[in-house]
């Protein structure tokens, strides 16, 4: 796993005479599974908008279909033409 290097510095001073000074060096670990788990959640939530976004364009085919079908209907029905009619414009608009 990557670690993190971490510097410090410590300087004790009284006066104009430097007492004590220091340099730390520390090695810390950095969590991967933390990167990880962000990752595969930004990966998940991305394929769940794609899959929104597919499950809107086959209803947009499909309202389109079914407006063509009421288009049709209306021609060979015309006892309930202006039902169909109605049913087309629905669907055109939907």
């Amino acid at each position: 796993p990557p670690s993190e290097v971490v510097y410090s510095e410590t300087t004790t001073a009284y006066g104009d005479e430097v007492i004590q000074s220091a340099d730390v060096y520390a090695a810390g670990e950095v969590k991967s599974d933390d990167k990880f788990e962000e990752y595969e959640k930004a990966r998940k939530e991305e394929k769940h908008h794609k899959h929104l976004e597919e499950l809107g364009g086959l209803g947009a085919v499909a309202t389109g279909a079914f407006a063509l079908h009421e288009k049709h209907a209306e021609k060979k029905d015309p006892e309930h033409a202006h039902r169909h009619k109605i049913e087309e414009e629905i669907a055109a608009a939907a």
